[in-house]
């Protein structure tokens, strides 16, 4: 087959085993597994061969037009170049991988048929964003993953969080999509074409009359869907959702989306000084406010969360300094460990029967029960602080090594001073808090005290498989791709610098070492506390102890306020800005007072005028008729002699007035 036809298949098959599934899953569930599995392994080792063959050089180009619209035509296209055979690995493989551990994490739940239908037509909406060389087929598959994250979020529709979190998913990520159409028809309109290629032809020539204005509005679908500031809120509520989603919704797919984006159209966004540094400011308070909010957190799923809110800063950091390699190599390593953590999390959740570090904290032993995850998850989190020489280390430091060439004016990138100077201090200051967040979650959940952890016995081997399967990349993937696929990331170097290099480690050990004496000094005031409301779970299917857990855990989903946790360091490092980082910066409450409560008292008083006033004027249209029926009711007594005394009366009023007309007249 040629490469084209390879490539028409890697999104293809997994929309068709979505289709199979929800037609087979309640005739012959048996099928349903298998119909999850293997059309994504199946697209997998499609998208590995594309990228075998791509190989790092010029881009794989084809194109049909779908159909006749007029001046700005819509084609069916593929525009497949060295970061976009890579993203597309990447989308496969966590994408199998959750697919996999699935069959094991939701083996006894009745809707696994509806959730891996989505899951797998979730991976084929990511994967046509990746190959998409047309910006409006491109749209279908961004919008497809807004409406299956929907469903998946909330997969546990019985707990009003689970709810809640997926309408407000939806909701904030719908708003950050408006001005991105809008955007895109306006870039479409002035270049002429929703062809990427041709699109970035125009800028090239300069023909795109207002870059900045194009800009700013495609960065607020981007901020929307890759939950950047000020539309992050919506991520760390969409953990409600099963384990399994949240890896892929973190680690390859909806938020991977939106720096896709930026790093494919990446030269019209540096066509515009002001929205690079736009871009810079907005990775720099994402990246530094998520790592603060992290390290407040007791829900882990939570910590995870605001970790890859955090992670898709630096991300976006590196496309304010123009340089979408390091920008790519970060959302590739990242993929790799942070599907690990949730993976491993969902263990953790298991065997713990609670979401909760503070009741973690409360636990001995949990790392015995469950080695697996424990050492999985310890490596993820190497990666995650960016310890050398783990995955993280290198994609990071390539971030802050491209952020020093613009401060110093050693490398070729256009952008700004000032926005290299932005991400560039953020970055390491989000390398401390990193690391501290990162080295709290390991203690609170591998070394409590107290009671003795619940035993719920060995794991499936299907999810135990996955997390080392996962483990690999998270060790090795950043050292591989630094030494041997320069030219899959625009055939520049993405080594990390001498001064980036010392700077970051030794930030990140700073804050692991001042974590770990934290912990030290509070863990004596939380030895022998015991447990209190938070029940070990019995044994079960590893899905209902989540959902158990999502619903007794309040404060991970609604009102922080609760017992201060004696063992916490995050406590201490924060001090008083503790409480305000552990509600995410009061941002809900802001948008809650300034969005929330005027559209619902606008409803209030639509209803009550609706209710009041209109209805008002339609009972009135009702009752005069019935009361004009009445009073006519009243004459019609039946005595003809009745009838014809009022038809004599009206016969001399009628020829009084006639002549009254005629006198007068």
């Amino acid at each position: 087959m040629t490469t084209t036809t390879l490539a028409v298949l890697v999104p293809l098959l997994p929309f068709l085993g979505a289709i199979a599934g929800l037609l087979v899953g309640r005739t012959a569930p048996g099928f349903v597994r298998p119909l999850a599995v293997l059309p994504t392994l199946a697209s997998l080792a499609l998208a590995a061969t594309v990228a075998a063959r791509q190989g790092g050089d010029r881009a794989v180009e084809a194109a049909t037009e779908l159909t006749p619209t007029g001046s700005v035509p819509i084609d069916l296209a593929l525009f497949i170049d060295g970061f976009a055979a890579l993203t597309a690995v990447l989308v496969g493989v966590v994408a199998g991988c959750v697919q996999i551990y699935s069959t094991g994490y939701l083996r006894d739940d009745p809707r696994y048929p509806s959730y891996a239908a989505l899951v797998s037509l979730f991976t084929s909406a990511m994967l046509l964003v990746v190959y998409s060389g047309d910006l409006m087929v491109l749209l279908v598959g961004w919008e497809v993953m807004g409406i299956c994250s929907y469903f998946l979020v909330g997969h546990y529709w019985e707990t009003p969080e689970a709810r809640a979190a997926s309408l407000k998913a939806f909701l904030v990520t719908k708003l950050g999509d408006v001005p991105f159409l809008i955007g895109l028809f306006a870039l479409a309109a002035d270049a002429g074409s929703f062809r990427i290629t041709r699109i970035l032809g125009a800028v090239a020539n300069g023909g795109i009359e207002h870059p900045t204005l194009i800009a700013l509005l495609l960065l607020a679908g981007v901020a929307g869907k890759s939950a950047q500031f000020p539309l992050h809120t919506w991520l760390p509520d969409a953990m409600a959702g099963p384990t399994p989603v949240s890896a892929l919704i973190h680690a390859a797919t909806m938020v991977a989306a939106g720096v896709y984006f930026v790093a494919r159209l990446l030269p019209l966004f540096e066509a515009s000084q002001a929205a690079m540094t736009v871009l810079a400011v907005m990775a720099a308070v994402t990246m530094t406010g998520s790592a603060l909010a992290a390290l407040a957190q007791d829900d882990i799923k939570r910590v995870l969360a605001y970790s890859t809110i955090g992670q898709l800063g630096y991300m976006t950091g590196a496309l304010a300094v123009a340089d979408r390699g390091a920008a790519v190599f970060h959302l590739l390593s990242h993929g790799a460990f942070k599907a690990l953590l949730f993976l491993a999390a969902g263990v953790i959740i298991h065997a713990a029967g609670t979401n909760s570090l503070a009741a973690m904290s409360r636990m001995s032993g949990l790392r015995h029960r469950v080695p697996d995850a424990y050492w999985t998850m310890t490596v993820a989190l190497l990666a995650l602080a960016a310890i050398p020489p783990f995955a993280g280390f290198f994609s990071k430091e390539a971030v802050l090594g491209v952020a020093e060439h613009v401060v110093t004016g050693t490398g070729d990138s256009g952008a700004p001073a000032a926005a290299g100077w932005i991400v560039l201090l953020a970055g390491l200051v989000t390398a401390l808090l990193t690391a501290a967040y990162a080295m709290r979650l390991w203690l609170l959940a591998f070394r409590g005290h107290g009671a003795e952890a619940p035993d719920h016995g060995r794991q499936p081997l299907a999810m135990t498989t996955v997390l080392w399967v996962l483990a690999v990349p998270s060790i090795a993937l950043g050292g591989l791709a630094f030494r041997t696929l320069p030219d899959w990331f625009d055939g520049h170097d993405l080594g990390p610098t001498l001064t980036t290099s010392v700077l970051g480690t030794g930030l990140a050990v700073a804050g692991g070492i001042v974590t770990y004496a934290a912990w030290r000094h509070t863990g004596t005031r939380a030895a022998g506390v015991p447990l209190g409301a938070v029940a070990a779970h019995p044994q079960g299917d590893a899905a209902r102890v989540e959902a158990e857990a999502i619903a007794t855990h309040g404060p991970a989903y609604g009102d922080v306020a609760q017992a201060p946790d004696p063992a916490d360091p995050g406590r201490l490092l924060l001090g008083p800005l503790h409480r305000h980082a552990a509600v995410g910066f009061h941002l809900d409450a802001v948008y809650s007072a300034l969005f929330v409560r005027p559209v619902r008292a606008g409803a209030s008083l639509v209803s009550f005028l609706d209710r009041e006033v209109v209805e008002t004027y339609v009972r009135g249209a009702g009752a005069l008729p019935r009361w004009l029926g009445a009073a006519v009711r009243g004459a019609q007594t039946g005595n003809v002699q009745t009838y014809v005394s009022a038809l004599f009366a009206g016969t001399v009023v009628l020829a009084v007035a006639v002549v009254l007309v005629a006198t007068g007249a």
